[in-house]
């Protein structure tokens, strides 16, 4: 398989706008203020903002591929940033709902479809189909994705639908991950997809002790976007660089 590779204007671009996430992401941690209850340093507008910037990215990259069988990933993956942000903007009220958490948890359940529809449909485009690697990684990552959701969201706590509904949510990141990791297997460049994948269940998990189970230490907003930001760079990004490699 032939690497496509970009020109100088369209790295450029697209290398800016990574640099420009980074600036607003890190920028809003080492700039930012502490808020009163000592759980966050980023100020909301540079977190939607970073969000927003991979959104950019993402459909750009899909506009620069146009005509390439690369659009199978491209574009479910710019699907899929998409409503990761406005799963952000659910999560940060800026779309007033009563029960936001829900509306983020649809967003990014939906978004992570997205994903995992890009992830097949890549496999079978380009010839990465080996069933073997991808059932037996995505059945790894739905273990592990079982036993931290009982141990971080369900243990010992007062069982809400919330609580159970987070169980398949918990599932769908993992499948993320692991058809990702079935990917990266194969062909290297997916690993940064796997990382990303890897990371956003991560994020999710720690915001899943805030949401649930009243978790409250220092930083804690923090590092649920130290995660979750670098976790959609990555999955975003992968396409990219899986272009670029070939």
């Amino acid at each position: 398989m032939p690497a496509l590779v970009f020109n100088s204007t369209q790295q450029l671009i697209l290398l800016g706008l990574l640099g420009l996430w980074a600036c607003l992401l890190f920028g809003g941690f080492i700039f930012g203020t502490l808020n009163e209850d000592r759980t966050r340093r980023m100020p909301t507008w540079t977190r939607m903002w970073s969000s927003f910037t991979l959104v950019i990215f993402a459909w750009i990259l899909l506009a620069f591929l146009r005509d390439t069988t690369y659009t199978v990933l491209a574009f479910p993956f710019a699907i899929g940033m998409t409503l990761g942000w406005i799963g952000d903007l659910f999560m940060a009220h800026l779309i007033p709902v009563k029960e936001y958490v829900l509306g983020g948890i649809g967003s990014f359940g939906v978004g992570h479809v997205a994903y995992i529809v890009g992830l097949l449909w890549a496999s079978s485009q380009f010839g990465l189909d080996d069933s073997g690697l991808r059932w037996g990684t995505l059945a790894v990552w739905l273990m592990i994705a079982v036993v931290l959701w009982y141990v971080v969201v369900y243990r010992g706590s007062e069982k809400t639908f919330l609580h159970i509904a987070s169980l398949p949510y918990a599932l769908l990141l993992a499948s993320t991950t692991g058809f990702a990791t079935g990917l990266a297997l194969q062909h290297l460049a997916f690993i940064t997809v796997t990382i990303g994948a890897g990371l956003f269940l991560l994020s999710d998990l720690i915001l899943a002790t805030e949401l649930f189970n009243g978790a409250k230490w220092s930083y804690i907003g923090d590092v649920v976007w130290l995660t979750y930001g670098p976790g959609q760079m990555l999955i975003v990004a992968g396409v990219f660089l899986f272009v670029s490699l070939g």
